[in-house]
C-alpha cells in the first residue's frame, strides 16, 4: 500500500473513530488509531475507562469495528494492543 492510500484510509479510519467518540467518552473511554499495515489491519489503543472494562471485546467489535469497516471496507481486521480478543 503506497503511502497516499495509507493516508486516506487513515483519515477515514479517524473519522470514523470521532463519530463513535462521544459513546466511547460517555463511559469514560476513549480509542485511538495507530497503524494499518500492509494486510490491511488497523491497530488501535483502547484509553481511559475503555482499557479494563470486561465490555472492551464487545465495543471493540459492536462499536468500533463496525464503524471502521463501514467506511474503510478494504479493512481486514481490527486489533487492540492493549485487551484481549473476545472468546
Amino acid at each position: 500500500m503506497d503511502i497516499t492510500k495509507k493516508e486516506e484510509l487513515l483519515a477515514k479510519i479517524n473519522q470514523a473513530i470521532t463519530n463513535i467518540r462521544p459513546y466511547l467518552e460517555a463511559d469514560g473511554g476513549d480509542v485511538k488509531v495507530l497503524d494499518i499495515d500492509e494486510d490491511y489491519v488497523v491497530s488501535v489503543e483502547l484509553l481511559g475507562a475503555c482499557e479494563a472494562c470486561p465490555m472492551s471485546p464487545m465495543t471493540m467489535k459492536a462499536g468500533i469495528e463496525e464503524a471502521i469497516k463501514r467506511v474503510a471496507p478494504e479493512v481486514t481486521a481490527i486489533k487492540a494492543v492493549n485487551i484481549q480478543p473476545a472468546e
